[in-house]
């Protein structure tokens, strides 16, 4: 470590919580519709949804990383660094990063939703299909399907993103997993929420989503 560097935390333990815990459940999530499991499915994505819903939360009262005020910046922004070189380091997600959260977040929630509706025609249902008609309800379906294959481009697009950060020196995986980040010293370290008031918006999702949706289904099985 240079004498003009030092070592902060720049991700709270909540969203990189909430990171790994996205990657595993997208990968349950597919793993169970390849597989026929789709109770289990159920189970997953509404493990997701209650993720999902604790980050368009804590991107407004978390973290200052966390906070969607603080990557989600104008798109005259994203284009200066886009052909700045070199590219400038940001603290938490870069400009065209931060757009990159914004749009998985935002096909996920397309996911989650359109699954609410969706139908095999066999076994299992959304638990809002008898709100639309059968049409409706198909093409819903229609949508889930074709969705995830966006998903999962995104991903790609993300993870080789990921590679070329970190063959570049910068090693953003590592940080995703410690939380730390080597920067200037003349940077004021982010402030970053406890996990215990994540942990309590967490639980309290968690309880709506149990009741609502999910005891239903484990209560089945």
């Amino acid at each position: 470590m240079s004498i003009e560097q030092q070592k902060i935390k720049v991700w709270d333990f909540s969203t990189r919580f909430f990171h790994w815990a996205m990657v595993s459940l997208v990968g349950g999530l597919w793993w169970t519709a390849e597989i026929g499991e789709m109770q289990w499915h159920q189970i997953l994505a509404y493990l997701l949804m209650t993720l999902i819903i604790f980050r368009l939360i804590w991107g407004f009262i978390g973290s200052d990383t966390a906070k969607f005020t603080h990557f989600f910046v104008a798109p005259k922004k994203v284009i200066a660094y886009a052909k700045a070189q070199p590219k400038p380091k940001s603290i938490g997600h870069n400009p065209l990063g931060g757009y990159m959260v914004i749009l998985l977040l935002s096909i996920i929630m397309l996911q989650l939703v359109s699954g609410l509706f969706a139908t095999d025609d066999i076994f299992t249902e959304g638990p809002l299909m008898y709100l639309v008609s059968s049409d409706t309800a198909g093409w819903l379906t229609w949508l889930h399907k074709t969705n995830f294959n966006i998903i999962l481009a995104m991903a790609a697009i993300h993870i080789i993103a990921v590679v070329v950060h970190v063959a570049k020196g910068d090693n953003i995986l590592k940080a995703m997993f410690s939380g730390y980040k080597l920067a200037n010293k003349q940077i004021t370290p982010p402030r970053l929420r406890s996990p215990w008031i994540a942990l309590i918006i967490v639980l309290a999702i968690f309880v709506c989503v149990w009741w609502w949706l999910l005891e239903p289904v484990v209560s089945y099985l």
